[in-house]
């Protein structure tokens, strides 16, 4: 018998929740097949197995909590197969000793490559993944193809079952529903409210006059595209810009640990962007010294993991400084939340045409963003964060200086 314990994951996850089993009790097991998928505090993490046999015992279900170092499974080494168990059964002993093995003459099947995020939609869905198409080359099923697959079903003529972790409700003759939260989703609901806690937040704001950077971007996209293979965005003129900003205003990248500030002389961004499970932030690795392009490409690669939930825990660790845009989905203006425990957060927004005052006679319609700074007021004083905030329009509204800072 061989015990499947939670490995360590990081320094700073110590638990998860079981999202889902990937092999049920009596299958055969390889040694490195992936039993189960574990959520945890910043990503989907599956645990495999290092033993070969038949899985005996599963000793948590979906939606449990379980720690690092505890056992999750039992497993019957190669050669010994006794009766199986699941946590589910265990309240039903006398019908497992009535048919001890007929778990284990079940046809097997092969189970499809998939990523965590399809595996857990086709899990709501009561979906099965081997009959979903895909077009991916190696076979693998992503979530858009299980919604994909989804909306090609014929409407069944019986309601789905709701699955447990919604549950609808009526209440006072009105209808309501109750989803389950995340555990993801639980965790930035804390530390938001953590960091309004412990934090002396402030939020100062500018306006951005983006004439020049929409100028520049229309001359060169096309030749940026074919040199580089990647779209030339805003993303990397505020990435360049906050690095400049950072050098001039220090305060801004460092943190509090205790009684000490500590200065960082790196400068790891981290840019937010909107995952299925929620709001997370990878990171740009030393975004000084990085190009234009690598930026966008680092941008462009972390938003896709993000997307199809592979971020791994060494994408979302270290950050120094966050950009946050909500202008993508339409945002004017808005009081970005610092991400703990950082000090500074810059908030982008839509660009809109608004009339500028060129001098006291003229009036231009110019494209505008309003940008906004939180920081934390502990370190940072507000001569600080201004001055930071106004390098930042002084340096997108002349991009071509960014070349050389």
């Amino acid at each position: 018998m061989a015990e499947i314990r939670i490995p360590e994951l990081a320094e700073s996850i110590t638990e998860g929740t079981v999202a889902g089993w990937l092999k049920k009790v009596g299958d055969k097991i390889e040694k490195g097949d992936y039993l189960v998928e574990l959520e945890t505090d910043k990503v989907n993490v599956e645990i495999i197995s290092d033993y070969s046999g038949i899985l005996t015992e599963m000793k948590y279900n979906e939606g449990d909590t379980v720690n690092v170092g505890e056992v999750i499974a039992i497993v019957s080494e190669e050669g010994k197969e006794p009766a199986p168990v699941s946590v589910q059964e265990t309240h039903v002993e006398e019908n497992i000793q009535e048919q001890p093995n007929s778990a284990l003459k079940e046809e097997k099947k092969e189970r499809p490559i998939a990523s965590p995020s399809a595996r857990k939609l086709a899990r709501e869905k009561g979906i099965d993944l081997s009959q979903v198409p895909t077009v991916d080359p190696l076979g693998r099923v992503r979530a858009q193809d299980v919604q994909g697959f989804q909306h090609e079903q014929p409407r069944a003529a019986t309601p789905a079952p709701v699955p447990a972790a919604r549950q609808e409700i009526v209440s006072d003759d009105k209808p309501v529903e109750r989803i389950r939260m995340s555990r993801r989703r639980q965790t930035i609901a804390n530390r938001l409210v953590e960091v309004q806690h412990t934090a002396a937040m402030l939020t100062t704001f500018n306006e951005v006059d983006m004439t020049n950077v929409l100028n520049l971007r229309k001359r060169r996209k096309d030749k940026f595209l074919e040199e580089n293979d990647v779209k030339l965005g805003f993303m990397s003129f505020f990435t360049k810009a906050v690095v400049a900003a950072l050098k001039k205003s220090p305060l801004l990248n460092a943190e509090i640990q205790g009684d000490e500030i500590v200065l960082k002389k790196f400068y790891d961004i981290g840019i937010a962007v909107s995952a299925p499970e929620g709001l997370v932030v990878p990171v740009v690795r030393d975004a000084d010294r990085k190009s234009f392009a690598e930026i966008e490409k680092d941008i462009l690669a972390l938003a896709d993991k993000a997307r199809q939930n592979k971020l791994a825990l060494t994408d979302l660790q270290g950050g120094t400084f966050t950009i946050t845009n909500g202008g993508v989905f339409g945002s004017l203006l808005s009081t970005p939340i610092l991400n703990g425990p950082q000090v500074g957060i810059l908030g982008m927004h839509s660009v809109k045409l608004r009339p500028v005052a060129i001098d006291e006679e003229r009036m231009e319609n110019r494209p505008m963003m309003y940008i906004a700074l939180s920081y934390d007021h502990r370190i940072v004083d507000g001569k600080e964060a201004v001055t930071f905030l106004k390098r930042i329009k002084e340096l997108i509204e002349d991009p071509e200086s960014l070349i050389f800072e």
